[in-house]
């Protein structure tokens, strides 16, 4: 570790390591390494990097993301203006405002919504009727209504969303936090994704570890029914340690006559965690060892809920192992058209799963030091798009996080009067990011990785701390 001349500290590429190498009996060597994401940070702990910066409120994130653009007029930005201009054209720009890689799309008639806002905790939090169960907890969020982005399309709101930049190939958040803080169970990948994002967006991008070590990149898991192909060995452990300690000697010497080893380091490092994980995944994926009462919290005795309860519930089950960043991937909220037959049956399929997390992490002391986010790469639109949609919206949306060290029952930000634009308390996906890091026990100013002659970090040469919302 350095320090530059502007005062940031650096951090390094990790120093080349002799891991023991490739898995032999029943496990294929690239086929593995792929699944895994070649994801391990077994030897990243915190002590090597000189953080956290400072105190952390926070010491793991659940991101609960709803990948397609909820729509914050819909859920929790309540607009009863709307009401009076049903039909009308609305006092805005008639082009819509979001023109970064694409083309303005014309505005349709103001669109109300369809759904009932009420009034739920001591705090008054107005949430709508399609959320009734996140409702319960609204003394426990921290809702951001005045969210904004620059990327238009999906693939680059993703991108933006996770990684910082629409544009360009940058580090994922979860591969930032995983290289930073490490991992506090050596045995478990640091950062596990849960489930598909949509189709036109590329998960090997969104979830990249870039130009940071590869061991870093997410760990990608769409299919719970098997999450971890081959994790039981048809053979002996003590065989099996024997075949892994002749192989590390032909990987050593093959990995000495390579000059650039960040992808053969974490290819090799996957194998090893694999062999680990073969102990420790079993029960950590095995959801069935929880109580009958604990999946019905879930919501997993409804078909409804079964597959997003899952991924909650095994989120819950890997942060309190240990596990840094986990993303919980739910599509498609991109309801162009028929808005309300998609919100209605996004929203039934991930409110009870989410409230349940949310009481879970409660009543097991986990909320406090575990910070939950909720969200998508963007909003949507006050007018409407075809007979009942609602087009994207990057100029004000909404997103609320959970415990870890934020204000619970505060609302931060203020939209105009049709949930277009953001009026107060204007909050890019920068500053988010920046908000993350710092509950994390991270400056991100400070936190930076050289790379092709320059400094770089999650939030690249933006972002400010919302502090209005630390508690």
């Amino acid at each position: 570790m350095t320090t530059n001349q502007a005062g940031k500290t650096e951090f390094p590429a990790i120093d080349r390591r002799r891991m023991l190498g490739c898995l032999a009996g029943g496990f294929g060597s690239v086929g593995l390494a792929t699944m895994l994401g070649e994801s391990a940070a077994a030897d990243s702990s915190p002590a090597k990097r000189s953080l956290p910066h400072h105190e952390p409120r926070a010491k793991r994130v659940i991101f609960l993301f709803m990948n397609g653009g909820p729509s914050q007029i819909d859920t929790f930005d309540p607009k009863p203006e709307l009401a009076r201009w049903e039909g009308k054209r609305l006092p805005v720009l008639d082009q819509n405002t979001n023109k970064l890689l694409g083309k303005p799309r014309p505005l349709g008639n103001a669109f109300p919504s369809p759904w009932k806002f009420a009034k739920h905790g001591e705090c008054g939090m107005d949430v709508s009727e399609l959320f009734p169960h996140v409702a319960t907890h609204a003394d426990d969020l921290c809702l951001i209504r005045s969210m904004c982005c620059d990327s238009f399309f999906h693939a680059q709101g993703t991108l933006e969303m996770m990684t910082g930049s629409g544009l360009f190939l940058r580090p994922s958040m979860g591969s930032w936090l995983t290289y930073g803080l490490g991992t506090e169970n050596r045995n478990l990948p640091g950062f596990v994704v849960l489930g598909n994002v949509m189709g036109n967006v590329d998960a090997t991008k969104v979830f990249s570890s870039a130009f940071l070590p590869a061991e870093f990149q997410g760990t990608r898991l769409p299919n719970l029914k098997e999450p971890i192909p081959n994790l039981k060995s048809p053979i002996a452990e003590t065989e099996q340690r024997a075949q892994l300690d002749v192989m590390q000697q032909l990987n050593a010497r093959h990995l000495d006559r390579r000059a650039d080893t960040s992808a053969l380091n974490a290819r090799i490092e996957a194998f090893e965690l694999a062999f680990r994980m073969q102990t420790v995944a079993s029960d950590a994926f095995d959801i069935t060892r929880e109580t009958a009462a604990t999946q019905q919290l879930y919501g997993l005795d409804q078909p409804t809920t079964n597959d997003y309860g899952q991924k909650c519930l095994l989120a819950r089950r890997l942060v309190e192992r240990g596990v840094r960043c986990v993303v919980v991937n739910h599509t498609d909220w991109d309801q162009h058209s028929n808005l309300l037959a998609g919100h209605a049956k996004n929203s039934l399929s991930v409110d009870q799963p989410i409230a349940g997390l949310l009481a879970d992490l409660k009543q097991r002391g986990l909320l406090d030091d575990t910070l939950v986010i909720w969200g998508g790469e963007f909003g949507r639109t006050p007018n409407t798009e075809g007979k009942n949609g609602r087009d994207h919206n990057t100029a004000a949306f909404s997103m609320w996080l959970a415990g870890g060290g934020v204000k619970g029952g505060h609302i931060h930000g203020v939209t105009d009067e049709f949930g277009a634009y953001t009026t107060e308390g204007r909050t890019h996906v920068h500053d988010l990011h920046a908000t993350i890091l710092h509950l994390m026990g991270i400056n991100h100013e400070q936190f930076t990785y050289r790379y092709s002659g320059r400094d770089y970090r999650l939030t690249d040469v933006f972002g400010t701390v919302v502090r209005d919302i630390l508690a």
